[in-house]
């Protein structure tokens, strides 16, 4: 069993024999009342190559306090972490393993340091007495561990911490922070108690490693591989990012991170003349799989969820059988997928072999001789060879009959649309504003021609709907009722795509991209 916090706290560097400066006067605190000193004693993991706190991710087992156990912090935000917490155990839990599981890949996790901090809590009240936010005093001492290489002196240093309630307005950390600034306070160098301890019980060998650490010269003007790249990078990271948000069942996590498989299989496919499709076309097919399996219940659940709508339109008094429980048993029967199978794929070796792929690719990426020139003009003609693209696939549909041929055709200028839309979001920092609108014109188109291809996907599942109907000797006019409303809606569609059309293709919003 683990449960999830959201934390909103800031840290602060104190001197080592300071106290928590005086808060009165700080707007809506009341009071402050001491609550006492406790000892926290915390190890802290990660793979002994850091992956974990190189993506601002933090493991800890830790004892002391009221919330002893085992605790993952992941990043949520400005000075906000989800802490995910399993109950004190020797092993480290197996679903928190799960969840950090797309960083460390099988990788060893290791204990690296120990902390022994001596807390001194405060609490701050409203005129009624209800929390506002703790702050604490930490006296920290900080031990390496798991180095092979003798013992290594601690590190010791105060720090103060400042943690809002729940429920709390995060304005309160700004005036907070405005008093302890005036009592000379300033706020943490490191990012977290972990940075700080690695940083301090480093050994002067190691950080002189550190500071020579050869970094790549940046260029004057990124080239088009440069910016093609920084977009693959940051889709693999939000696609790292997302499997624990899916893992934890977060609120549109699953669509979010099959959106990021999607931008990256078009991206690959718009910029066939900055990256190799000979390498990444195998990519691209592990990721159709992945989108595919992710979207698998999703899919389901918005028509599911489009017909339930659609079924509350209707009047009661036209409301005829039972419709609702039909629709219900419809839907079950045809979850194709279920949670246990999405976190299987999680968990498989094919899914780690694709995120493995893709950080080889971004290491060694096969560029081509375009890559290396200016991203304006190689961008430029790649989003407008998407745009062509779909302007046939446009003309296509307008020009074919109405029903099936239309449907289809209407299908593949959606995906189309949804291609051309991507290949603008990524020429963005090499095109600038113009990009972005090319985009958001895009989606217009995008969301057109989606509303159209869910209504055929509607009336397909109101015909299977009646069919079961009436073999069960149900009534199947509110399916008809439904159906015509479909049909109805795509009509619609159909008559505003003409217009939408002659507004986005303007050859002047083209001609803005640039030369």
């Amino acid at each position: 069993m683990a449960d999830t916090v959201r934390e909103v706290e800031r840290k602060y560097d104190a001197a080592d024999a300071g106290g928590l400066p005086d808060l009165s006067g700080v707007p809506g605190v009341a009071r402050t009342v001491a609550g006492g000193v406790v000892t926290l004693d915390a190890t802290y993991y990660d793979t002994p190559d850091r992956r974990l706190a190189a993506d601002g991710i933090t493991l800890r087992r830790r004892t002391g306090g009221d919330d002893a156990g085992w605790h993952l912090k992941l990043p949520a935000g400005p000075d906000t972490r989800d802490e995910i917490r399993a109950p004190l155990a020797d092993a480290l839990p197996r679903r928190l393993a799960a969840l950090i599981h797309s960083r460390t890949r099988g990788a060893r996790v290791v204990p690296l340091v120990r902390l022994v901090s001596e807390r001194e809590v405060h609490r701050l009240l409203d005129a009624e007495g209800g929390p506002l936010a703790e702050g604490s005093v930490d006296r920290v001492t900080a031990y390496r561990l798991a180095d092979g290489d003798g013992e290594r002196a601690p590190a010791r240093w105060t720090e103060i911490e400042v943690e809002l309630a729940e429920g709390r307005d995060p304005r309160l950390l700004d005036a907070i922070e405005k008093k302890l600034r005036k009592a000379g306070v300033r706020r943490a160098a490191a990012s977290s108690k972990l940075a700080r301890a690695l940083h301090e019980t480093a050994t002067e060998e190691e950080r002189k490693r550190t500071a020579e650490a050869p970094r790549p010269p940046r260029p004057a003007e990124p080239t088009a591989g440069d910016v093609v790249l920084d977009y693959a990078r940051g889709q693999l990271a939000a696609l790292v990012a997302l499997d624990p948000a899916v893992r934890l069942d977060a609120p549109d996590s699953v669509h979010r991170m099959r959106v990021a498989t999607r931008r990256l299989r078009s991206l690959f496919r718009s910029y066939a003349k900055v990256l190799d499709r000979g390498v990444t076309d195998p990519l691209g097919e592990e990721l159709k799989w992945l989108a595919a399996e992710l979207g698998v219940d999703r899919d389901h659940e918005v028509l599911t969820e489009r017909l339930s709508r659609r079924l509350n339109e209707v009047p009661p008094a036209l409301r005829v059988g039972p419709v609702r429980n039909r629709l219900h048993t419809w839907s079950h029967a045809h979850r194709g997928g279920s949670r246990r199978q999405v976190i299987a794929l999680l968990d498989g070796e094919r899914y780690l072999a694709l995120l493995n792929a893709l950080d080889a690719l971004l290491a060694d990426p096969p560029l081509r001789p375009a890559a290396a020139k200016s991203p304006r003009k190689v961008l430029r003609k790649a989003v407008l060879r998407d745009f062509a693209r779909l302007a046939s696939r446009v003309e296509t549909a307008l020009s074919a009959p109405a029903g099936p041929e239309r449907d289809e055709a209407a299908h593949a200028a959606r995906k189309a649309a949804k291609r051309t839309r991507y290949a603008a979001e990524a020429a963005r920092p090499a095109l600038g504003k113009p990009a972005k609108r090319f985009a958001q014109r895009m989606t217009s188109v995008q969301d057109a021609l989606g509303d159209h291809q869910d209504s055929v996907v509607a009336r397909q599942a109101l015909t299977e709907l009646s069919a079961q109907a009436h073999a069960a000797g149900e009534s199947t006019f509110t399916y008809g009722l439904v159906y015509g409303h479909e049909e109805a809606l795509a009509a619609d569609r159909e008559r505003e795509l003409p217009e939408l059309w002659a507004e986005v293709s303007r050859k002047r919003h083209r001609a803005a991209l640039g030369a």
